[in-house]
């Protein structure tokens, strides 16, 4: 998918023996964003922005071992084997090393041959590394001002992993006007060892202007960053994070010392086969206990005690991208775990004091954001006109960040049409939703309008569910418990009839279902809901003349 940028000069970062210098770009196709200050927190940020270059060079997708050379030696090697195992004569022990002293002197020439290739290709992928970071498939960050804070996000490498760092103005110090906006910054291996320059006694001054995006650093050669393609599939899982961080889940607090632990047990021992998962033990009133499997493995972590109401017990996968959080742990208050159920996503917030980091991971490492988690579905479905939908977005706007109820409220709207509107927003990359704050933020991905038949969260499903309706193949009942609605229904599809289960809560929001179909005892909710599900609450919707 292309973005077309556009930066006044290059990246730049100006280092002297009392100061640092970075200085930032922003699109300048974009309405203006910019922001001037000096760091006053320098040691975690420089551990939390190089957690996030982490992130962004992770790969955690299995890569087989290359056995080419061996198998090639091996199959030279065989004839030699067979006839030194077969030949006793003495003429022919001759002969063999008279082939062998020949072959070694083909292979030197051969070598010989092929050096100044080697050498060329070798430096031709250096330059590729320094100079076109797209061919390596990193992603740049997105750097996002608000009024009261400033946020980068970004995706990993094999798209299974999100970061986003949030620093508020207490991270800086003598803060010039700052414009709020949204745009992307290059982020390179060579900006990286800049951050890591960062120290106490040097002032570090942060800033973001329409002038250009450069890196110099003094004595040192000044090199360019060079803007990239954004894949469709990258877009994808932005906009699938930000569904994926409204749903009801559970949550509870890890002492940093508890995710050594975890980081520890990871880094000491490698499975060789399955389960390769945690299951978290959650108790009420107890020590939160982890076990690793298939070693079963057990933390108890003493220092952090679930207050949840419900013994739980969840099970999450792609565990060694936790290793990602090990740099936060000396800055770290506390970690919050936010958990969406067993193989679904899990958020990890870092509690940096002035800052937070937060971690999304997608239910399992080849499980990426783009492809099989719909969590979208699972969201508020709540429709609401284009004039309620102009009216919400101006007023978060006005704001730009702010909780749905508050914003309901200020608006006075109904907050299931706000959280429609907000969740619709969300889908169209225009808002996000912070898990950290409970509150949905403006963050526009792109200056343009997302081609959203590209992108579109309806599938499959939900075309087959809006047929069932269309056909009248829907039976169900409702009723209220504990605030929340229940579902229960029949939907006729060919000669079969399913029995579709869905519990919705006063969000609009898709807590839990089932049903009796293959597609849901194959992936529960993991893929999101079934087009049995989807049906049952399109009909619900219909009866309320909401949806």
């Amino acid at each position: 998918m292309e973005f077309n940028y556009k930066f006044k000069g290059d990246t730049t970062v100006k280092n002297t023996s009392g100061s640092t210098s970075m200085n930032f770009a922003p699109d300048i196709f974009r309405e203006p964003t910019y922001f001037s200050g000096y760091l006053n927190k320098h040691i975690p940020f420089r551990e939390a922005i190089s957690a996030l270059h982490d992130i962004v060079v992770s790969d955690f997708r299995f890569k087989p071992k290359d056995k080419t050379d061996y198998k090639t030696w091996a199959k030279e090697q065989e004839d030699i084997w067979l006839a030194q195992y077969l030949g006793g004569a003495e003429d022919v022990e001759q002969k063999l090393k008279g082939i062998r002293l020949e072959l070694e002197k083909v292979r030197r020439e051969k070598y010989n041959v092929m050096e100044p290739f080697y050498k060329a290709q070798n430096k031709y992928f250096q330059y590729l590394y320094r100079t076109s970071p797209e061919l390596m498939r990193v992603y740049d960050p997105v750097i996002t001002i608000h009024p009261d804070e400033l946020f980068f996000e970004c995706f990993s490498q094999d798209e299974s992993s999100y970061g986003k760092l949030g620093c508020n103005y207490n991270v800086f110090k003598n803060l010039s006007e700052f414009k709020c906006g949204t745009t992307n910054i290059d982020y390179s291996s060579s900006l990286y060892n800049e951050f890591q320059k960062i120290r106490e006694y040097k002032d570090t001054h942060f800033n973001i202007d329409p002038s250009g995006f450069e890196v110099q650093t003094t004595a040192e050669e000044s090199y360019k960053e060079v803007k990239i393609d954004v894949p469709a599939s990258w877009v994808r899982g932005f906009l699938q994070v930000s569904s994926a961080m409204s749903i009801p889940a559970t949550s509870f607090e890890l002492h940093p010392m508890d995710v050594y632990n975890i980081c520890f047990v990871l880094k000491r021992h490698k499975e060789k086969e399955g389960p390769r998962s945690i299951r978290y033990i959650l108790k009420p009133g107890e020590p939160i206990r982890l076990i690793f499997e298939p070693w079963n493995y057990e933390i108890k972590c003493l220092r952090s005690i679930y207050t949840g109401n419900e013994a739980k017990e969840i099970r999450v996968w792609g565990r060694r991208r936790l290793l990602l959080l090990e740099r936060l742990i000396p800055v770290a208050k506390s970690f919050k775990v936010v958990l969406l159920g067993s193989g679904l996503p899990t958020f990890y917030v870092a509690d940096l004091g002035d800052m937070n980091f937060t971690l999304g991971l997608s239910g399992w490492t080849a499980n990426d954001w783009s492809r099989l988690g719909n969590f979208d579905l699972l969201a508020p479905r709540a429709e609401a006109d284009p004039m309620t939908m102009q009216k919400v977005f101006i007023g978060l706007k006005e704001k730009w960040v702010e909780k749905p109820e508050v914003l309901a409220s200020r608006l006075q709207l109904d907050k299931s049409l706000v959280l429609g509107a907000l969740s619709a927003f969300t889908q169209q990359g225009k808002a996000i939703y912070d898990i950290n704050n409970n509150c949905y933020r403006i963050r526009e991905l792109s200056r343009e309008s997302l081609p959203l038949e590209s992108l579109r969260f309806s599938n499959a499903r939900e075309e087959k569910a809006n047929r069932f309706f269309n056909n009248r193949s829907i039976q169900f009942n409702a009723e209220v418990s504990g605030g929340k609605q229940k579902l229960t229904g029949s939907v006729k599809e060919d000669n079969h009839t399913y029995k579709p289960e869905l519990v919705i809560d006063s969000d609009e929001r898709i807590v839990s279902g089932k049903c009796s179909c293959n597609f849901f005892q194959q992936n529960k909710l993991m893929q999101g809901p079934c087009e049995h599900m989807l049906a049952l609450r399109i009909a619900f919707r219909k009866k309320q003349n909401l949806y």
